[in-house]
């Protein structure tokens, strides 16, 4: 059994090397060991005892410690079977944490709740709060896949790299906006915590980190005719970045010739030859309203 906080090195290393473990770097494992950043995690999170906390990549459970003391329950799900082991020590002393072996790609996050969490966050109302320490090559798959499949989910509080946040949060006409900053601030508000130097972690990463917190939003900021159409639009607009706006949306296999697209930009008073990383959410809102309403209103036509 583990007393205490599991930030000092020489804990953490006589914990691994009890066990035996090693880092695998193919799983981007990097262990949390800043007393300061894990109490803004914590606290970014907003937790009391009335919270139920799912939290993806537990590692040694140096953040669950955090979390457990604060939340009603937290299920942690951890994808390397080797930390079940001293996962099962390091929280022996937390009754209201489970350690879950699971993909975060591919584990449903309503069902581990309905599974494991107690009778107060049942089927009827559910509602819980994702914080993560996330392995940043697949940093991106997972946030959408936790936004786009409609998981229960309040607010996530995420550990990313630097410059993912900041395309998270990035306004029209920055260097960092593109489509990861609109479908974020589509289904969340998005803030930025703090940030994280390579040193606050074990073994440390070669990037710089940050920690953002996605506030999910009620309703969605525009209303739109087709989602899927939104996106694609989007994505279009940003596949050539070099490119004017006209240009790419005609390569972008909307349904519509080049002149369509050039009479619908000139409707919403756009001009066709701005780019992609011009357009506000609203903008593209717009659009892609026209492009839906465009293609419904040939089929009906035809």
């Amino acid at each position: 059994m583990v007393k205490g906080r599991l930030v000092a090195p020489e804990v953490i290393r006589a914990i691994v090397n009890k066990h035996k473990f090693r880092f695998r770097k193919s799983l981007g494992q990097n262990f949390l060991i800043n007393q300061k950043v894990l109490e803004k995690i914590s606290e970014a999170a907003g937790m009391t005892g009335e919270d139920l906390v799912v939290e993806i990549g537990p590692g040694i459970g140096a953040l669950t410690q955090y979390l457990a003391e604060k939340a009603g329950q937290v299920i942690a799900v951890e994808l390397d079977r080797s930390l079940l082991p001293i996962l099962a020590e390091t929280l022996a002393d937390y009754p209201g944490v489970q350690v879950v072996h699971g993909d975060a790609l591919k584990v449903d996050l309503d069902q581990l709740v309905r599974e494991y969490g107690g009778s107060q966050w049942g089927p009827e109302g559910l509602k819980y709060k994702v914080v993560a320490n996330l392995p940043y090559y697949i940093t991106t798959p997972i946030v959408m896949r936790l936004l786009e499949e409609g998981f229960a989910l309040q607010t996530m509080v995420l550990m990313v790299q630097k410059e993912v946040a900041r395309r998270m949060v990035a306004a029209p006409g920055t260097k960092d906006y593109g489509a990861l900053s609109l479908a974020i601030q589509y289904y969340t508000q998005p803030e930025i915590v703090t940030y994280v130097p390579p040193g606050s972690f074990m073994p440390p990463p070669a990037v710089d980190s940050a920690v953002i917190k996605l506030e999910l939003r009620c309703e969605p900021p525009v209303e739109l005719v087709s989602v899927e159409t939104f996106f694609r639009t989007i994505k279009g607009a940003f596949g050539q970045r070099r490119k004017t706006l006209l240009n790419a949306l005609s390569n972008a296999k909307l349904g519509l010739s080049k002149e369509e697209l050039a009479d619908l930009l000139n409707r919403l008073g756009i001009d066709p030859n701005r780019r992609g990383e011009t357009l506000s959410l609203q903008e593209f809102a717009a659009l892609a309203n026209l492009v839906e309403g465009h293609k419904l209103q040939r089929e009906e036509y035809l």
